[in-house]
C-alpha cells in the first residue's frame, strides 16, 4: 500500500543522540507491493528529507571549510538538509543488523545494479530494478542520502541544501577554475563539469585579465586564445545569447583539446557539509531514535548497530576523504562507520571540501586535469615526503584507534592507469612495497576497466572494444565477507594485488605487451604531480594559485602482464585464467575524437584471439589461438569450473553464483565463435 505523506514530520528535540533535527518523509510505501525477501520478509520504503544542524565550535566540526563563515541559527548552529532515501525490513528483527550506505554518485542509487545485477534506476520500484534480490535477500537496511548541491535537475536525485558563505554584508570572492575536453566540434561549454548544475558563474564578465588557454598535452604549454574570440554565452540554435556560466566561441572548440579558463567567482557553498551531513544521518541510523508524530512507534533512527559505507568511483573517493578529515566520529565521538568499502577509487580523494570546490571533478589522463583529487597523501599509514617535508596518511586524522573502520579498497586494473592506484600500497617514489593498515584489504580485480562494459561490448569513442570482464560476482562475496568481519570477527581473504616484490607491478616501459597486429600501446597514464595551489590551501581550502604550481611527480606503476597481455597478479576471475582474450584496463581514444594517444577515461581494451591457427599465423598474432588451447566447448567450460570453484575457496565468490559465471564464459565462447 503507497501512503503519500504531503506533511508528515518526524520530529524530535532535546533528547536527540545525533544532529539531526526534523526528518521529513514524503513517501512511506511498501517494496515491491509487499512481496517477501528471502527470510528477511516485506521491506519498506522512505524517502524525505533530512534537516541538520551542527556546532561549528566542535573539533569534530572544525575541520569543514568555511565553517566559520557559515550562518549561524539563533542556537549559534549551522543548518542545512539532504534528500533522503532507505529501503528497510518492515520486521526489524529480520534484518541482518547492518546499515548498507551507499554514498550516492552525482545523486544516483548504484549499489543495486553493482549487488543485485539489477537494472539501473534513480527510483526503484519495479522488480527489474531489486535484480535477483540479492541485498535484500542478506536482510541489509539500504541508506542512500544527498551530499552534493551541483547535480542535475531532477526529482529522483539525491540532493544538499546548503547555506552560502558570505563575511558580513559582503559576498566571499576567490579563484575558480574551469576545464573542457570536447568530443566533436561545439561552439560552447559549460564552466560547470560536465552536467553538472550548481555552476559557479563569472564575477566580472568584462574583467581584462581573464585568459582562455587551450594545450594538446595534459603537462603541454597552455596557449592563450585571442580575448576577441570568445565571449560569456552559450550557444542557442547556432545564436549566442549571454550567459555568466558559458563560454562562446564562434570558429568552435575542436575535440580532443583542452581549454581552460581560470576566473574570479562570489558566494561560495559549504561544500564540505555533505561529509557532515553524511556523518551525521549515520550517526542517526544507528544511535538516534524518533517517534512518530501521530502515535508511538518509531519511524526512524537505531535501523542497526553496524554500518558500511560503500561507495563506487566519486563515491569511493568521497570516502577516503571523509576518512582522511577524521570524521568517521560524531559529535560525541562515537564510531561510524564500522567498515568502510572504497570501489574504483584509486588513490584518489577529490573536491569534496574547500572554497569553490567542484564535486563532480574528478582527474584523469587527459580530462579535469590539476584539480585536488589525486593529491598526497594516498596509503593509509603515514608516508613521508621529503619533496614538501609532511608525513601524512588517509588515516592521520582518524584517532583514537577505536573510530577507525574495517577497509577494503577494491579496484580495477584501469585505475593504475587512470587513478594512480599503485600509490595506496607502495612507496612516493615507486622503489618498494610499503605496508598496510592492519584493518586494511587491498582487492585487485585483474584486467577490468573501471565498469564492466555491456556484453557483447561495442566501441564508442574508443579504438578497441570495452572490456566486458565482468568484477561484479566478486564484489558479492566481498560485501558479505566484509560484514562476516564485522559481526563475527572472521577474516577476510588476504589482500589480492600486484606488487613490486613479486615483479607484478612495473613502470610502463617494462610491461611486457606483446606486439599484437594493429592493437597500438599507451605511450602515457594518469600522472600524479605535487601540486601547489597557494599559500595554507591545505590548512584553509582556499585556493589562490589557478591552475597550480607543478611540482616533481609521483611515481606510477601499473600491473605486469604474460605472454597474453592478461595481468599476472590480482584476483584473476576464470575468464582471464581460462582466456578466450587479452583484457586490459586502458584503451586509447578514437582519432574521431581528437588526442588519439591518449588514454579513453575509464575504459579497457577487450581484444579476442585467433579462432585457428590460421589465422593467427596469417595475423601475425603472437597469442596463442583458441582451438591450440582448448580441445572443444565442453573443455573450455570445464576449466573455466574448476577456476570457478577456486574463487569460492578462496572466499572470493560465492558458491551459488558459480552457475552464472560459467553461464557467462558460455554466451563469450557463442559470441566470438559467431564471428
Amino acid at each position: 500500500m503507497l501512503i503519500r505523506l504531503l506533511s508528515y514530520w518526524v520530529l524530535f528535540g532535546q533528547l536527540a543522540f545525533s544532529m539531526v533535527v526534523r526528518v521529513e518523509v514524503r513517501e512511506h510505501s511498501a517494496v515491491l507491493a509487499g512481496s517477501p525477501f528471502s527470510s528477511a520478509g516485506r521491506f519498506e520504503r522512505l524517502e524525505g528529507k533530512v534537516f541538520f544542524e551542527i556546532d561549528p565550535r566542535l573539533p569534530q566540526n572544525q575541520m569543514i571549510c568555511d565553517i566559520h563563515l557559515a550562518p549561524k541559527n539563533d542556537k549559534g548552529k549551522v543548518a542545512f538538509s539532504s534528500d533522503f532515501y532507505l529501503l528497510k525490513p518492515i520486521d526489524k528483527r529480520r534484518s541482518n543488523d547492518t546499515i548498507l550506505y551507499e554514498v550516492s554518485n552525482r545523486g544516483r542509487k548504484g549499489m543495486l545494479g553493482m549487488f543485485n545485477r539489477a537494472e539501473s534506476s534513480l527510483n526503484p520500484r519495479w522488480r527489474e530494478h531489486f535484480g535477483d534480490g540479492f541485498l535484500l535477500n542478506k536482510g541489509f537496511t539500504l541508506a542512500w542520502l544527498g551530499w552534493q548541491f551541483d547535480v542535475p535537475q531532477s526529482d529522483d536525485l539525491l540532493r544538499l541544501y546548503t547555506p552560502i558563505v558570505k563575511q558580513g554584508s559582503k559576498p566571499v570572492s576567490g579563484l575558480v577554475r574551469a576545464e573542457f575536453v570536447p568530443k566533436r566540434r561545439v561552439f560552447s561549454f559549460s564552466l560547470a563539469d560536465r552536467n553538472m548544475k550548481g555552476v559557479y558563474p563569472v564575477a566580472n564578465p568584462q574583467d581584462p585579465g581573464l585568459k582562455l588557454t587551450v594545450r594538446e598535452l595534459t603537462d603541454g604549454p597552455r596557449k592563450v586564445i585571442s580575448r576577441d574570440r570568445w565571449s560569456f554565452a552559450r550557444e542557442d540554435n547556432g545564436t549566442a545569447v549571454a550567459s555568466r556560466s558559458h563560454v562562446y566561441m564562434s570558429s568552435g572548440f575542436e575535440p580532443g583539446h583542452i581549454y581552460g579558463l581560470v576566473y574570479k567567482s562570489e558566494n561560495p557553498v559549504l561544500v564540505g557539509l555533505g561529509l557532515a551531513a553524511t556523518r551525521d544521518f549515520i550517526s542517526f541510523l544507528k544511535y538516534g531514535w524518533v517517534k512518530k508524530s501521530q502515535d508511538s512507534g518509531k519511524a526512524l533512527g537505531r535501523l542497526g548497530t553496524r554500518a558500511i559505507g560503500f561507495g563506487s568511483s566519486q563515491s569511493g573517493r568521497f570516502l577516503r576523504t571523509f576518512l582522511y578529515y577524521g570524521l568517521n566520529q560524531d559529535e560525541r565521538s562515537r564510531q561510524v562507520f564500522d567498515g568502510v568499502l572504497s570501489h574504483v577509487a584509486g588513490a584518489s580523494r577529490g573536491s569534496f571540501n574547500h572554497r569553490f570546490a567542484q564535486p563532480s571533478r574528478d582527474a584523469h589522463a587527459f580530462m579535469n586535469t590539476f584539480y585536488p583529487t589525486v593529491i598526497y597523501p594516498f596509503a593509509d599509514l603515514a608516508q613521508f615526503d621529503d619533496e614538501t617535508d609532511l608525513r601524512e596518511g588517509v588515516l592521520s586524522h582518524s584517532q583514537p584507534e577505536s573510530i577507525k573502520p574495517k577497509i577494503f579498497y577494491t579496484n580495477a586494473s584501469y585505475e593504475y592507469y587512470g587513478r594512480a592506484a599503485s600509490l595506496i600500497h607502495t612507496s612516493l617514489d615507486g622503489s618498494r612495497d610499503v605496508l598496510l593498515a592492519k584493518n586494511t584489504r587491498i582487492y585487485v580485480f585483474a584486467g577490468t576497466q573501471h565498469g564492466p562494459a555491456t556484453f557483447p561490448p561495442r566501441r564508442s569513442g574508443t579504438v578497441n572494444a570495452p572490456n566486458p570482464n565482468d568484477f561484479r560476482w566478486s564484489m558479492r562475496a566481498l560485501i558479505l565477507a566484509l560484514n562476516r568481519w564485522l559481526v563475527e570477527d572472521v577474516a577476510p581473504p588476504d589482500s589480492k594485488y600486484p606488487q613490486i616484490s613479486k615483479g607484478e607491478l612495473v613502470s610502463l616501459s617494462e610491461m611486457q605487451f606483446p606486439r599484437i597486429p594493429g592493437i597500438q600501446m599507451p605511450v602515457r597514464i594518469m600522472q600524479p604531480y605535487r601540486l601547489n595551489y597557494g599559500f595554507d590551501f591545505r590548512k584553509t581550502g582556499i585556493a589562490t594559485i589557478q591552475p597550480p604550481l607543478v611540482g616533481k611527480p609521483f611515481q606510477v606503476l601499473i600491473p605486469q602482464v604474460d605472454r597474453d597481455g592478461n595481468e599476472i597478479a590480482g584476483i584473476r576471475l576464470p575468464i582471464i585464467q581460462v582466456p578466450l582474450a587479452t583484457y586490459s584496463g586502458w584503451n586509447l581514444r578514437d582519432p574521431r575524437i581528437g588526442a588519439p594517444e591518449e588514454l579513453y577515461s575509464m575504459v579497457g581494451s577487450f581484444i579476442p584471439f585467433s579462432k585457428t591457427k590460421d589465422d593467427r599465423l596469417k595475423s601475425g598474432d603472437p597469442r596463442c589461438s583458441i582451438a591450440t588451447r582448448y580441445t572443444s566447448y565442453e573443455d573450455y567450460l570445464g576449466r573455466i569450473k574448476i577456476e570457478a570453484n577456486r574463487l569460492v575457496l578462496e572466499g572470493f565468490l560465492m558458491s551459488s553464483d558459480v552457475p552464472h559465471v560459467v553461464k557467462q564464459a558460455s554466451e563469450l565462447w557463442d559470441y566470438l565463435m559467431s564471428q
